[in-house]
């Protein structure tokens, strides 16, 4: 008997004695049989996985979860390909896509946990907590029937309490400082937006500074309010801080590019073998495309940074200062499951306008290394110094305009390399911080003294100026470092004071104030990156020496 044969009547005998098999399959088998040997290679994959699902569900010895099955069948496919395809289940799916959306349905407060208690750090400006009466402060005791403080709840099971549909309403239970019975308020949740724009203030009389924290729906209104606001002030140049912003939307960062760059200007593209090439290019000359421009990076910044930042690089726009980024340019396309659950699928990979890839080279089905990959840069000194990175001559190309070196290969590589700075840092400040010490008593120093922080510091600026934090104020985090069993050391304590006392300040400042105050406080002290950035940005000669075809 011929191979063929064989084969067909193996396949015509399979059809008729597997009753695991549906309808579907044990047609297909047959019609396998008949069309004969070359049309084995016709059963798919996909029929593969769920006959072996059936398998498990009908004859495993055991009762198992179908739906945990096929999830975990699904994250193994996707383990096989690249590190940045993946799955998420319903409640991940709505995590992962609310700091995009621009919104949520909430409360809308702020909060830290405190010795097991919520303590109201800030209300939404508008919002319904606010429209009550909810103070900062305030103690969080109970949401309905359920307890908050004093259950030690994780906050994300508070999250999903306090957040629900629009219109639907919470009780709540508040103890207030200087109030002896509970207060009880009845609140509407409302639509509370998510900002991404976490500071932007004017740096010096005639330089703004906007520091963006992720690329959402919201990004372009809010960089439009603010770069607004900033040229009402003086605003002639502009720091823009993308340092640990992730990345986001693909069209918040073409719009934020597209405020630097003339009209048709390309911002980016992509390839994909299954969906072609799309080429995304300007529709306006930009409404800030005189004033200088520094953007400051770090190893953190990805993807949607990488974009921003890779065309004003490449169209010798603005100077790019920092640390070489994380290098994710590969596209995700989301694709939606009937129960909220989602895949986000790699479909192709983002290119700069002068052809450079910013994905980092990576190994199918390796993702554990791939994760490794900001580690391996620390231990092997790219973090200090800039001779630590090295390019292949294949990976350069030439800026748009006037034809410095750049370098693909992963990431954007800074026209200004600036090292972490750990000058301040000690074992003994890394343990306090593990411990959650100083922010603690940050926290619990402006519960304290509010009333007395208010009258002092009645505005910003005069907080900004005259608040310092007192020796006593450090013996105090000491002694909760004690409690919290970090031995002291009075010469690691020394090397971090400056550290510590600055941002205990920032914490108070935005505790008091709004978030931006944390950032006008921390960043002229421990942030070298802005430091560096202010410099070249104050400096017309420099800046230009920069952008010249002998850049650095």
């Amino acid at each position: 008997m011929t191979m063929k044969r064989i084969i067909i009547s193996i396949l015509t005998l399979a059809a008729l004695i597997c009753p695991c098999l549906d309808a579907s399959a044990q047609s297909q088998l047959a019609r396998l049989a008949q069309e004969g040997y070359g049309s084995i290679l016709k059963l798919r994959a996909a029929n593969k996985i769920a006959q072996a699902e059936k398998l498990i569900e009908q004859f495993y010895v055991d009762s198992v979860d179908t739906d945990k099955l096929a999830e975990e069948a699904i994250k193994g496919m996707l383990a096989t390909l690249d590190p940045h395809s993946s799955y998420s289940d319903p409640e991940e799916t709505k995590e992962l896509t609310t700091p995009l959306d621009g919104n949520f349905s909430g409360i809308g407060i702020q909060f830290n946990m405190l010795n097991d208690t919520l303590y109201v750090i800030q209300t939404t400006s508008g919002g319904p907590s606010e429209k009550v009466g909810i103070l900062p402060g305030d103690r969080l005791i109970q949401a309905d029937d359920s307890l908050i403080s004093g259950v030690k709840r994780p906050n994300s099971e508070i999250i999903k309490m306090l957040r629900g549909p629009k219109g639907t309403k919470v009780n709540l239970k508040i103890l207030r400082k200087g109030v002896t019975d509970p207060i009880y308020f009845t609140v509407v949740r409302d639509d509370i937006p998510v900002y991404s724009i976490d500071a932007a203030y004017m740096a010096d009389p005639t330089t703004g500074y906007i520091r963006l924290s992720r690329f959402s729906e919201s990004t372009p209104k809010e960089m439009t309010d603010a770069m607004n606001k900033l040229r009402r002030q003086g605003m002639k140049n502009l720091i823009l801080d993308l340092q640990d912003n992730g990345g986001g939307l693909l069209g918040s960062a073409i719009d934020l590019a597209a405020r630097f760059l003339d009209r048709d200007d390309l911002v980016v593209y992509t390839k994909s073998p299954s969906m072609g090439d799309h080429f995304y290019t300007t529709d306006t000359d930009g409404e800030f495309r005189d004033g200088r421009v520094v953007v400051l990076v770090n190893q953190y910044s990805a993807s949607a940074s990488e974009i921003t930042s890779g065309a004003i690089q490449d169209y010798d726009r603005g100077v790019i200062v920092g640390r070489r980024t994380f290098g994710k340019g590969l596209v995700q396309r989301p694709f939606p499951f009937p129960d909220g659950s989602m895949i986000r699928l790699t479909v192709a990979k983002y290119y700069t306008p002068s052809g450079r890839c910013i994905q980092k080279p990576y190994e199918l089905g390796k993702g554990d290394e791939y994760r490794k990959d900001i580690l391996n840069r620390y231990e092997s000194g790219e973090f200090s110094s800039a001779d630590s990175i090295h390019f292949s001559d294949s990976e350069r190309y030439a800026t748009l305009r006037t034809g410095r070196t750049v370098y693909g290969g992963g990431g954007v590589m800074p026209d200004v390399f600036v090292p972490v700075d750990t000058t301040g840092y000690s074992t003994y400040y890394r343990d306090l911080t593990a411990k959650g010490v100083i922010s603690r008593f940050a926290i619990s120093y402006v519960d304290k003294h509010r009333k007395e922080l208010t009258r002092l510091y009645p505005t910003e600026q005069k907080f900004l100026d005259n608040f310092t934090v007192s020796p006593a104020m450090i013996d105090e985090i000491v002694a909760m470092g004690v409690k919290e069993s970090v031995d002291p050391d009075p010469e690691k304590l020394e090397i971090s004071r400056k550290t510590i006392e600055t941002i205990v300040k920032g914490i108070i400042g935005r505790d008091l104030f709004e978030t931006q105050t944390y950032f006008k406080v921390v960043n002229p002290v421990l942030n070298p990156v802005f430091v560096r950035g202010l410099e070249i940005v104050n400096d017309p000669d420099e800046y230009a020496r920069l952008l010249s075809p002998a850049g650095k």
